[in-house]
């Protein structure tokens, strides 16, 4: 006679089952990647607001409501030094009025263009006032001073 094929229970499988008394677990074990993406989470959480602010400002405090506005507002920031910045990026102030009526314009504002002017609280009073009287003098009539909200009272 022939020789017989193997039955279920002569394979390596058929054996394992039976000595282990338990079937091969073929699942993967999520645990590990769970901890991985809440650490992740939390470092995203953390960051994003560090992301947000462009020149840092220590702005001072009102008690005046906040604007809503659908877009990026066009902002123009004077540091401690007397600096100017628009947007992020450092400027002189002569060039201030070309660039900001070109930003106005590419966004089809024109002189109706929103325009916040951040000015750190112990900046020169003057640096400040000279800002806004070239955006004035530029037609820039939707001029707003951004402050934070005043604590305490």
């Amino acid at each position: 006679m022939g020789a017989a094929a193997p039955s279920a229970g002569n394979t390596r499988a058929g054996r394992r089952r039976r000595r282990g008394g338990r079937a091969i677990m073929s699942e993967i074990n999520v645990t590990p990647f769970v901890d991985v993406m809440l650490v992740l989470l939390i470092i995203f959480m953390v960051s994003a607001p560090l992301l947000t602010v462009g020149v840092p400002i220590d702005l001072p405090q009102t008690q005046a409501k906040g604007i809503e506005q659908n877009t990026e507002p066009v902002t123009i920031s004077v540091n401690t030094k007397g600096q100017v910045f628009l947007m992020n990026s450092e400027i002189q102030i002569a060039e201030l009025v070309p660039k900001l009526q070109a930003i106005a314009q590419a966004r089809g504002g024109g002189q109706d263009e929103r325009v916040f002017v951040r000015g750190d609280k112990t900046v020169d009073y003057g640096t400040v006032m000279k800002v806004m009287g070239r955006l004035s003098a530029a037609g820039f009539r939707r001029v707003a001073l951004v402050t934070e909200v005043e604590q305490g009272s």
